[in-house]
């Protein structure tokens, strides 16, 4: 089947050069891709897999096996939020912070873990980037 898929797929590529457009071409398509709306940039954190930095706009997602609240600042700690994780079915808990499209500067966060309650122990930073 593989090498059939193949066939068709340059017959395809051939009937295009030949017309001078794309052979297979669905408008509906194209427009939902090209001309809709621009999907949101997420931004996944986890303990294996820390950014150093995220764009501005972007939706910061905090991932862990394990119950959390999010203990965070924009300011260097003058003030502090405090954001619950959702745990899913998966097994996955997350907490989301959502970052302005002109905002700058640092996130600074800890974890404070649920079951059994304690702190991480350790400050994390992001840098927000302007896009």
């Amino acid at each position: 089947m593989p090498l059939m898929w193949a066939h068709a797929e340059y017959i395809k590529l051939l009937r295009s050069v030949a017309d001078g457009r794309v052979f297979d071409f669905i408008p509906a398509v194209a427009a939902r891709y090209i001309e809709g709306p621009k999907r949101r940039r997420i931004e996944i954190w986890k303990h294996n897999r820390q950014p150093k930095a995220v764009r501005a706009g972007s939706l910061l997602r905090f991932q862990t096996t394990d119950p959390f609240i999010l203990h965070w600042s924009r300011d260097g700690w003058a003030n502090v939020n405090d954001t619950s994780a959702t745990m899913t079915p998966l097994g996955v808990a997350h907490a989301d912070i959502d970052l302005a499209s002109n905002e700058t500067g640092q996130i600074v966060f800890t974890f404070r873990w649920r079951d059994p309650e304690h702190w991480e122990g350790r400050n994390y930073t992001i840098e927000i980037e302007r896009d």
